[in-house]
């Protein structure tokens, strides 16, 4: 019998994160395969980027293996529902203060750094996120609940509209952010309990007219 359920891309670049989010992605019986490269892309419906590290560091990495260009083609000019974890969701901006690094600039804004004088840096551990958007990736959460970060920067949409969620550490910041079919959350889903196993599976399973609103 034909499989015909969405293939998820899981982008590696040498983190354990990447072998997280399989496992979880495996736990919820979800096709997937890692994604070394992108001639790895062949075959593949949806895409998560996973981070742990540095925004530069990261960035380099994707250009030397020739991901921004890759990336660009299938999320948006072929609209590919892709999703960032971490890091994954800071490199969407133009810019970050974390080795003033320039990132892949899909969303309008830039990463800035926790005042280490406020708060405790990194944040590291559970926290309350609070969501203000109707995307449908979210739309099955309540409107708060905990979900778990490891972080020393935010994003700082320049857009309003692209914030779908926020949570406080030390100031309000935002914790997710969602645009037609590109969605990213600051919050590791795959180390987030039931509540992080529901918008993967989300991602992963929704249809993708319902997932990616025009």
């Amino acid at each position: 019998m034909q499989d015909d359920r969405p293939v998820v891309g899981v982008i590696d670049y040498r983190t354990g994160n990447s072998q997280s989010v399989v496992h979880a992605l495996n736990f919820l019986g979800v096709p997937n395969r890692l994604l070394t490269s992108p001639s790895d892309l062949d075959g593949i419906d949806r895409i998560i980027l996973p981070g742990v590290g540095s925004a530069g560091t990261t960035m380099t990495y994707l250009s030397e293996a020739g991901w921004p260009e890759a990336l660009y083609a299938r999320v948006i000019e072929g609209r590919t529902p892709f999703l960032g974890i971490c890091v994954g969701l800071q490199v969407l901006f133009e810019t970050s203060e974390e080795q003033n690094a320039t990132c892949l600039g899909w969303l309008p804004g830039t990463v800035r750094a926790f005042d280490g004088a406020d708060v405790r840096v990194p944040q590291m551990g559970w926290n309350q996120v609070h969501r203000t958007s109707a995307h449908p990736f979210l739309a099955g959460l309540p409107e708060a609940g905990h979900f778990y970060f490891v972080n020393s920067y935010y994003a700082d949409p320049a857009d309003a509209g692209d914030i779908a969620a926020t949570t406080e550490y030390g100031l309000p910041f935002t914790s997710a952010v969602a645009r037609g079919n590109i969605m990213a959350t600051q919050f590791h889903t795959e180390k987030s309990g039931p509540l992080g196993l529901d918008l993967l599976e989300r991602f992963a399973k929704t249809p993708q007219e319902e997932l990616c609103p025009a």
